[in-house]
């Protein structure tokens, strides 16, 4: 990262004042009941005008690798294969076909309005505004519960839609730097794909070989971003595919991890994960914020043409979007009408809505990968300071139109509520305790020292398999045992905190047992939701 015109210490010393304030917007953002990354947008947008504030410039090559390989790799790690392989229509078609013709629109609507900007950097500009991010969406849809498959869709999305859009990105900017396309392209492109996910899968089973011989927590940790950066480094040294590397080494991760990691290094990795990438998207926030403030500077009185342009690309992305979803669930209305509802796993979909329609047509706001590619154009790209403030303006619009609407709109559409994942909760949680049950055997009085102990926890496996069994009482706790333990866990933190004060223990005793109580407080608030 290079800065002009203030020292280096300057520069830390915002980033730390604007993380601050990144940390105060997350934190008031649910009160006011809109998406974090909307406020995010507009303190990114409020910094270009701030006096005195630095300009800084990104290396465009680090952008993509810092900015969007750990965040792909969180989507990616929480994605249900099978629930994607059951919606790989609706998927793909946002993936393939709505990605491919907002770069379309985008690109035409940028020729006509700037007839000098070179095809190849419109199309550039249709690649950078066409991925939208579902973190934004996602900080809403969790205040509103969705139907199951809806969710899919969105999360799928999102994770599948960066691989065609950075494609279509990669070509444009070869081309407009003078990289050619020849017949060899969509061959070399497709065996980019392919050899991308074997390579992230090979990458994933060495990853975790690896990492079976490291005990501690934070060297695992710092080893699991050294891991992502790495993959998409050595993606990108090979001239594979970057997204579809990380992709595939995240899913592998996924499969795999769970019974080669313990719960304790689990934990941990989780909490410093989800803190990276909210740091990330601040900084991305920043970063093109404080990019915003040069251009503003050089705009010498072009700024009501550079602001018509912007809005001209925000209506293509957000109308090609409504346009196109709608119409897909329009045709497949219309094509179970005609042949019957598709089945998974032996039952049949459920059918499209025209209120799922609205949802998924709405949920396009774009995030941090349209700022990462638009940071990660060369210094002498054709139109760079045109396409970068059109893909900001992009972001800030579809965030704050759509981010700050989503939610009033999902209440008044009353979508129904579907608890096919609470009903599969009911199944795994019934089905492990009949696992522990089997696994601790029968008890024969007198004839096992263990055997009092045992008893007591066939009696805690029973009552949950009674919960379980229980019509409605899923998310209940009939047998009141998780209510009881709160009540003992909360005695014994105050008395531990007695004994602390009263300098009976001291604090590496206190830590011990305070790390005891938080694992049997994780694991209630666990079996009681």
């Amino acid at each position: 990262m290079a800065c002009m015109a203030h020292p280096g210490m300057a520069v830390f010393e915002l980033v730390l004042a604007l993380l601050l304030g990144g940390v105060g917007l997350a934190l008031l953002a649910p009160r006011l009941g809109v998406p974090w990354p909307a406020l995010l947008a507009l303190a990114g947008a409020a910094l270009a005008f701030v006096p005195g504030a630095p300009v800084v410039a990104l290396d465009p090559e680090l952008a993509l690798a810092l900015f969007v390989a750990p965040v792909l790799l969180d989507a990616a790690y929480d994605a249900s294969p099978r629930d994607l392989r059951d919606n790989w229509a609706p998927v793909g078609g946002l993936v393939l076909g709505a990605v491919g013709l907002t770069v379309a629109a985008v690109a035409v609507v940028a020729r006509w309005l700037e007839p000098s900007l070179p095809w190849a950097a419109a199309v550039a500009l249709g690649a950078i505004v066409a991925p939208p991010d579902a973190a934004a969406a996602t900080a809403v849809l969790r205040q509103v519960r969705l139907p199951h498959r809806t969710m899919v869709i969105l999360e799928g999305e999102s994770l599948l839609n960066d691989a065609s859009a950075l494609l279509i990105y990669r070509l444009a900017v070869g081309a407009a730097v003078g990289d050619g396309v020849t017949a060899w392209t969509v061959p070399l492109l497709a065996l980019s794909a392919v050899g991308g996910v074997a390579l992230g899968t090979v990458l994933a089973r060495a990853y975790l070989a690896l990492i079976a011989r490291v005990k501690d927590e934070a060297p695992s940790v710092v080893l699991q971003f050294l891991g992502t950066f790495g993959v998409w480094l050595l993606a990108e040294a090979l001239n594979l595919s970057a997204v579809l590397t990380v992709v595939a080494y995240a899913v592998t991760l996924a499969r795999l991890a769970p019974g080669r990691t313990g719960a304790r290094r689990r934990r941990a990795s989780y909490a410093v994960w989800d803190v990276a990438v909210f740091v990330l998207n601040v900084l991305a926030f920043i970063l093109v914020g404080l990019q915003l403030r040069g251009i503003l500077a050089r705009l010498d009185g072009q700024a009501g043409r550079y602001a018509a342009f912007a809005a001209a690309v925000l209506a293509a992305a957000i109308l090609v979007r409504v346009a196109w979803v709608m119409g897909y669930y329009a045709a497949m209305r219309w094509k179970q009408r005609r042949f019957g509802r598709p089945r998974a796993r032996g039952r049949p979909m459920p059918p499209p809505t025209v209120q799922g329609g609205i949802v998924v047509s709405w949920c396009g706001m774009r995030g941090i990968v349209t700022l990462a590619a638009a940071l990660a154009l060369p210094a002498g790209f054709a139109g760079r300071d045109l396409i970068v403030f059109a893909s900001f303006c992009v972001v800030l619009g579809t965030l704050v139109v759509q981010g700050l609407t989503l939610r009033p709109l999902l209440i008044r559409l009353a979508l129904p509520h579907d608890d096919s994942v609470e009903a599969e909760v009911v199944l795994a949680r019934a089905e492990a305790a009949r696992a522990a049950l089997d696994a601790l055997g029968t008890v024969s009085a007198g004839a096992d020292r263990d055997g009092e102990a045992r008893h007591l926890l066939q009696r805690e496996y029973r009552a949950r398999l009674e919960t379980c069994a229980r019509p409605g009482g899923r998310n209940a706790d009939p047998t009141g045992l998780g209510a009881l333990r709160r009540r003992a866990l909360a005695a014994e933190r105050a008395r531990l905190v007695a004994l602390r004060r009263e300098e009976r223990i001291g604090d590496d005793a206190f830590h011990r047992i305070e790390e005891e109580l938080d694992w049997a407080e994780a694991e209630v608030d666990g079996s009681g939701r």
